[in-house]
């Protein structure tokens, strides 16, 4: 029987273009707040998620830099990669050396920093989770393969586009009292259907931007837990692939990995759909998020839009979704986005989450995507 896991402390940077700060020194910052949240001063093993780094700073070996950084130079310390799924890939690896009895606390970190490179250079870093040889050469980007997923959905379901660029609104609102969001304002519908197409029918507002941060968090297993004062949630992590490219899959409308990771998770942690009380989920384009809700089974196919406009996603719906702003408004450092989302839940749960604080948090469940669903990783968070 494999120990329970137990997050005992996060840390987050501010998301946003950090200028004048280092990838280390973000990390170093997130690491030194999820410690201190936790009220430990050491841990058993270091996991470090990033996707960019190797590309935009020239920098690999994160692990032990940040032990270094850290002053823990003798503690093991692991890279971890999954595109842009790197974090819940290092939360994973560190949540499996608990589970196995090999470790009693570890520190996982997510960091990018992607302001380091122009637009040019990180749109093309983010085409190293696709598969070069076929789709890369040609020219394609990760945004014009999402939308042209977005014309087939919209054609699919004879849907208009308005009802699928409200996801970007409803982001912008949860992040207005989120004090790590990278755009903390409110946004009209109007304002995204103007925005300029980065590749039609994708706009620019239903897209993510360039951004820096890190996140942290400290798991520990059960008996540690219970020698800390910091408040816990319990967590499980689930995880599952498929074809790199979506146009290779028998329907570029479904993300099978997402269905799959979702319904282990759930069956790991002993819960229904129903007991889940925030989603985090991952909206690196709008129809991402989409795509996502229904794959994962908290929608029925080409019906995903209706939570939207019926409210259900808001912060007082049945369902409340990326509660702090989501990718789209909170930011999207790549390599720590998961890390975000799953210190978010935490923060929900241990009834932390300030002005964004959501009513009976008791469960969460985070989408942690890879590519365009590529890899996926769910991650629940429960009550303790």
């Amino acid at each position: 029987m494999s120990n329970k896991v137990y997050v005992a402390g996060v840390g987050l940077t501010k998301v946003d273009e950090h200028w004048w700060t280092s990838l280390e020194y973000l990390m170093t910052e997130a690491s030194l707040k999820a410690l201190d949240d936790a009220g430990v001063n050491k841990v058993d093993s270091i996991y470090v998620g990033s996707m960019l780094s190797p590309v935009l700073q020239e920098q690999g070996h994160l692990g032990a830099l940040l032990a270094e950084e850290l002053g823990l130079s003798s503690v093991p310390a692991i890279g971890v990669e999954a595109a842009s799924a790197s974090g819940a890939a290092a939360v994973y690896a560190g949540a499996r050396e608990i589970e196995s009895g090999r470790a009693n606390a570890v520190l996982v970190v997510g960091v990018d920093k992607m302001s380091d490179g122009l637009a040019e250079e990180v749109t093309a870093a983010m085409m190293i989770g696709e598969r070069q040889e076929y789709v890369g050469f040609i020219g394609a980007t990760f945004y014009s393969l999402n939308a042209l997923i977005y014309r087939l959905y919209m054609d699919k379901y004879n849907i208009d586009q308005e009802k699928i660029a409200l996801f970007p609104v409803l982001c912008h609102e949860h992040a207005v009292n989120a004090p790590h969001a990278q755009y903390p304002f409110k946004i009209k519908l109007e304002t995204v259907l103007n925005s300029p197409y980065v590749a039609e029918p994708l706009r620019r507002f239903e897209t993510t931007a360039i951004a820096d941060g890190a996140a942290a968090l400290v798991l520990v297993n059960e008996e540690t837990g219970k020698k800390l004062d910091s408040p816990k949630t319990e967590l499980v992590i689930e995880a599952a692939t498929d074809y790199l490219t979506p146009f290779q899959r028998e329907d570029p409308l479904w993300f099978p990995a997402v269905q799959l990771s979702t319904s282990k998770a759930l069956e790991r942690a002993k819960l229904g759909r129903q007991d889940i009380k925030i989603l985090e989920t991952f909206d690196a384009t709008s129809i991402m998020a989409i795509l996502s809700l229904e794959s994962s089974g908290f929608s029925e196919r080409g019906k995903a839009w209706r939570l939207l406009e019926k409210g259900e996603l808001s912060l007082s719906g049945s369902l409340p979704c990326n509660t702090f702003g989501g990718l789209k408004a909170r930011g999207h450092p790549i390599g720590a986005t998961s890390v975000y989302q799953i210190a978010e839940l935490h923060l929900q749960i241990t009834r932390r989450a300030g002005k964004n604080q959501v009513d009976n948090a008791v469960a969460g469940l985070a989408q942690s995507l890879g590519g365009i669903a590529s890899t996926a990783f769910t991650t629940i968070l429960r009550e303790v």
